[in-house]
C-alpha cells in the first residue's frame, strides 16, 4: 500500500513537472509568435504582388499570389549589389578592427597592474554614457580635416573601438585562470604571445557575441553614414533602403522587399554563430 501511495505521488510530481515545462514553453512560444510578427508582416508584404491591397481591411496576413517580383525590380531598379558589397565590407572591417583595438585595450586592464588602471577603466565605462549625437559633430569635423569624407575608413572611424566592447572583453579576460598565464611565462611566452594564443582562445564566447553586437550595429547604422557619404556608390544599404523610399514615392512592397534583403545577412549571421555564443569554462585545461 505504501509503495502504491508513493507510485501514485511521483506520478503527480512528474505530471506537475509536465505541466510546468509546457507553461514555460507555450510562454516562451508566445513572446517569440509576438516578436517574429513584424518580420513575418514585412515578408508578406513584399510578397505580395501590386494587384493586392495592402491596405485591406481586416488585414491579409497571407500574400493570395506570392510573388518575388518585388525583389527583382528592387535589385535591378538600384545598384543593391553595390551597396551590399559596402556594408559588407564596412561591416567586416569594423568588426575585424574593434576586436583586435578593444581586446589589446581589455587585456592590460584586466591582468596587468600599473597606477591609475582602474581609474582608467572608469573612464572608459563612462563614456557608455554620452550619446553619440553629442560627439558626432567632432567626429565629423575630424574626419573632414583627415581627408576622410566619402572614404570607407571615414565609415567606419567612429567603431574602431567602443567601451561596451572594452568592458566586455575585460570582464572575460578576468575570468582567465591565472595558472594558464604562469605556465605559458613559465614556457618562456612574452606578453604579445600570451594575448595571442592563451588569452583570447581562452574568451572566444565574448569575442563571438562582441562581433555580434558590432556587426548588427555597423550594417544597421543610418546617422552616420548619411552624415559622412555622398557619393552614391559608396552608400550602405540602409541608405539604399531611404533612397528606395523616395525613388518609388513609398511603394511599401518594394520597401519591404528592399528591407527583408537588408536584414537577410544580420539573420544568416546569427543563425550561424549562434551556437558558439555559449559559456565555456575557461580553466578547463586546467587540473585541479
Amino acid at each position: 500500500m505504501v509503495i502504491f501511495l508513493v507510485q501514485i505521488g511521483e506520478m503527480q510530481l512528474a505530471n506537475v513537472k509536465i505541466q510546468h515545462r509546457l507553461g514555460i514553453y507555450g510562454l516562451l512560444g508566445a513572446i517569440a509568435v509576438f516578436m517574429l510578427f513584424p518580420l513575418f508582416w514585412l515578408l508578406s508584404t513584399a510578397l505580395k504582388s501590386p494587384t493586392e491591397n495592402i491596405f485591406h481591411s481586416p488585414p491579409q496576413f497571407f500574400a493570395s499570389q506570392p510573388t518575388l517580383e518585388n525583389f527583382v525590380s528592387v535589385w535591378h531598379s538600384l545598384p543593391f549589389g553595390q551597396y551590399l558589397f559596402n556594408s559588407t565590407l564596412v561591416a567586416i572591417l569594423t568588426v575585424s578592427l574593434n576586436l583586435i583595438f578593444c581586446a589589446l585595450a581589455a587585456y592590460p586592464l584586466a591582468r596587468l597592474s600599473f597606477p591609475g588602471r582602474d581609474w582608467i577603466f572608469i573612464a572608459i565605462v563612462s563614456t557608455i554614457m554620452i550619446p553619440f549625437q553629442i560627439v558626432m559633430i567632432p567626429l565629423y569635423i575630424l574626419t573632414v580635416q583627415l581627408g576622410l569624407r566619402n572614404t570607407y575608413l571615414g565609415l567606419i572611424l567612429p567603431s574602431l573601438a567602443s567601451a561596451f566592447g572594452i568592458f566586455l572583453l575585460r570582464q572575460a579576460f578576468m575570468n582567465v585562470p591565472k595558472e594558464m598565464e604562469e605556465a605559458a611565462r613559465m614556457d618562456g611566452c612574452s606578453e604579445l604571445g600570451l594575448w595571442w594564443y592563451v588569452m583570447l582562445p581562452s574568451i572566444r564566447p565574448a569575442l563571438v557575441t562582441l562581433a555580434m553586437f558590432e556587426f548588427i550595429g555597423s550594417w544597421s547604422d543610418f546617422l552616420w553614414p548619411l552624415i559622412v557619404i555622398q557619393d552614391e556608390k559608396l552608400y550602405t544599404l540602409p541608405l539604399g533602403v531611404a533612397k528606395l523610399a523616395g525613388t518609388f514615392s513609398l511603394d511599401w512592397r518594394l520597401v519591404a522587399a528592399g528591407s527583408i534583403i537588408s536584414i537577410t545577412p544580420v539573420l544568416l549571421l546569427f543563425l550561424f554563430l549562434q551556437k558558439y555564443i555559449v559559456p565555456t569554462d575557461a580553466g578547463s585545461g586546467v587540473k585541479g
